[in-house]
């Protein structure tokens, strides 16, 4: 079994989201909206899914080689891009999975995992669910946390 977030070969792939930003596998925090790719993280000048438009998704349809399919996440459920930005991506012949962060990180990781030539463009969302997972998970690792050499420090 492969844990794929920690299978440096796949790239980066996103661990983890907040209000404030994303954490990536390779340990860093990008802080704020992000266009991502399979080696590079770069901040990406929107704020809301209304200001994605044909300036600031210019980036990805310039790079070479050219990109696959663009995942784009509008931050909340309820978000939408506009149908004139989705037809003006079309017409640069990029393919484009529109969703909530929550489902563009997890689709991110999988098309990057495949190796496809995916690049994503990701705002971070302002609410979140917090599941019995979520909060079972963060209670494991504050107790790992407070342990040196595994013996407890309280």
């Amino acid at each position: 079994m492969t844990i794929v977030n920690q299978d440096t070969s796949l790239g980066i792939l996103i661990n983890s989201y907040s209000r404030a930003g994303f954490r990536l596998s390779n340990g860093m925090m990008a802080i704020g909206p992000i266009a991502i790719f399979p080696k590079s993280v770069l901040s990406w000048d929107v704020n809301t899914a209304e200001d994605i438009n044909e300036e600031s998704l210019s980036l990805f349809y310039t790079l070479e080689p050219k990109i696959d399919i663009l995942v784009i996440g509008v931050g909340n459920p309820g978000q939408q891009v506009s149908s004139k930005i989705i037809q003006y991506m079309k017409e640069k012949h990029i393919s484009l999975e529109i969703s909530p962060t929550e489902t563009a990180c997890a689709t991110y990781n999988f098309l990057n995992a495949e190796g496809r030539c995916v690049a994503g463009a990701l705002i971070p969302p302002t609410q979140y669910r917090i599941s019995e997972d979520d909060i079972a998970s963060t209670k494991r690792r504050n107790r790992d946390m407070m342990k040196v050499d595994d013996f407890p420090i309280v």
